[in-house]
């Protein structure tokens, strides 16, 4: 059986990759739990809890911030339904690249393609900063040396580039360590703060809708989405999965309904912790160290050591997972013939895509070195900017993914069913859009673009990411539409249907 017949024969799809891929294909024995970790460490809990959940409060919705975690949930498990029917009928890895394609047609495939990549590269260099600059001030704390916070992320890149030089399985096993310590920590954080009854009585002041609505309920929205980031890469494993027409869907929705209840019910504990009425003051005097500060109040001093170390090791899996989410991607698109064919090369050993990995562990360390160059701070600017980026990437990505599948199953009409075909992915698309408006709309906040007085304004800055994102995927557009032009053959190859 050739490349180009496999999927047609496996699925009666009139759908066919052609090209060198089949012999450059990944392979492993991952289960759902090895997925799940991998993509829930991605989504870094701790972090999202003592980073990300913070400044939720301080700027969003005070109190109201956990209600915003079950909404976003709701949301991408619309998303989700659309997407696990997709892994069904497309046997492919490649998740958005792979989808947007087969939905859209292969220029806006690959549109979606380099918008994914600036996505995950973008949030992936963001943690290296944050990353450093922890490292750096625990060291200092410890009375250690004051070594500059980049090379304390150079350090971390060369040793996430060992690690996704070897075999996907050293990773999910690295990950799911690292996973279930920080999980482990919070939840028993959570729970001590259940049995002292917190500081005002257990109360679930958080869901009532005076509270949910108060402040900015769309900012605090915005930064609980962006605490999913990562879930959605189940797809892209697909070829390193154990039985991936079932384990690629059961690992999307186990991912999004396990990261949705943590981040519901952590970040609920946490302000019962401190009280509805106190939760914004307390955030507001040490947002930084919120955490942590609310771990030494609970669990006593050795605590709160234990929360910050696991905090490093939580953004340690953070970039880690990415970093195997976007070889992955490059991957894919090497053998779409859109990359260079070496960039598709799997190492005979570890079976991995060992050039892949190189050139991304590259690509990290170059960005980490001019941002040090350019002496940019790593938290307010690195941090906040690229962060800002990918999630505004990200939800325009799933919006163009939930359109792709409707697309998809309206033109193929393969009776997947009305609900995952259809009703889900138009409610997981009407959801999206209101994000992405959302976000837009509070972009200059999120990536700190004010004016004098501190009031957020659309200026130079804002501008300059709105066009960089925007070039990103026009570039992909061109290459297609060049290539279909100029090279055919490889036109053809980057995702062949019959409709195109």
């Amino acid at each position: 059986m050739t490349a180009a017949q496999e999927p047609q024969a496996l699925l009666g799809d009139p759908i066919a990759i052609r090209g060198p891929g089949a012999a450059r294909q990944l392979s492993g024995r991952l289960g759902v739990g090895s997925i799940v970790f991998m993509v829930v460490a991605a989504a870094a809990p701790l972090t999202v809890i003592g980073g990300g959940f913070p400044v939720a409060v301080l700027l969003g919705n005070g109190a109201g911030v956990p209600s915003m975690f079950a909404i976003g949930a709701v949301i991408l498990l619309f998303f989700a339904v659309g997407l696990s029917a997709m892994s069904r009928f497309i046997p492919r890895p490649g998740a958005f690249f792979t989808y947007v394609g087969y939905g859209m047609g292969r220029p806006l495939g690959l549109a979606a393609a380099y918008l994914a990549l600036l996505t995950y590269t973008t949030v992936q260099v963001a943690v290296y900063g944050y990353l450093g600059a922890t490292l750096e001030s625990s060291v200092v704390a410890l009375h250690g040396p004051d070594i500059p916070w980049y090379v304390y992320s150079l350090a971390m890149i060369a040793l996430v580039g060992v690690l996704g030089y070897r075999h996907i399985e050293l990773s999910s096993r690295v990950l799911g360590i690292l996973l279930i310590a920080e999980v482990g920590i919070v939840i028993v954080l959570s729970f001590v703060i259940i049995g002292t009854g917190g500081a005002e009585g257990l109360s679930l002041a958080p869901f009532e809708p005076s509270t949910v609505l108060s402040g900015s309920p769309g900012i605090g929205l915005m930064f609980a989405l962006a605490g999913f980031i990562g879930f959605e890469s189940t797809a892209i494993f697909r070829d390193e999965a154990k039985e991936p027409e079932k384990t690629i869907p059961r690992a999307t929705y186990i991912a999004v309904i396990a990261i949705g209840v943590f981040y519901t019910f952590a970040s609920w504990a946490l302000v019962m912790g401190w009280g509805p009425a106190k939760i914004v003051d307390v955030v507001a005097s040490d947002t930084g160290g919120f955490i942590v500060n609310t771990a030494v109040h609970y669990l006593g001093s050795v605590g709160g050591v234990i929360v910050n170390v696991l905090l490093i090791t939580s953004l340690f899996a953070c970039v880690l997972s990415f970093h195997n989410v976007v070889t992955r991607y490059q991957h894919s698109m090497s053998n779409a013939s859109v990359f260079p064919a070496a960039i598709g090369r799997v190492h005979g050993k570890h079976s991995s895509p060992y050039v892949s990995s190189l050139v991304q562990t590259a690509t990290a360390a170059v960005l980490i070195a001019v941002f040090a160059l350019f002496r940019l701070d790593p938290v307010l600017q690195v941090f906040t900017w690229f962060s800002g980026i990918a999630t505004l990437a990200i939800v325009v990505l799933m919006a163009l993914t939930c359109l792709a599948v409707i697309v998809y199953f309206a033109r193929t009409k393969t009776g997947a069913g009305l609900w995952r075909t259809v009703i889900a992915p138009v409610i997981g698309l009407l959801g999206l859009i209101g994000v992405t408006l959302i976000i837009v709309d509070n972009f200059p906040l999120l990536i700190g673009d004010v004016d004098a007085k501190g009031t957020p304004v659309v200026g130079p800055l804002s501008i300059a990411f709105f066009a960089a994102m925007l070039a990103v995927p026009v570039i992909g557009v061109v290459q297609a539409l060049v290539l279909r032009r100029s090279k055919r053959a490889a036109y053809e190859n980057i995702i062949d249907t019959i409709s195109a």
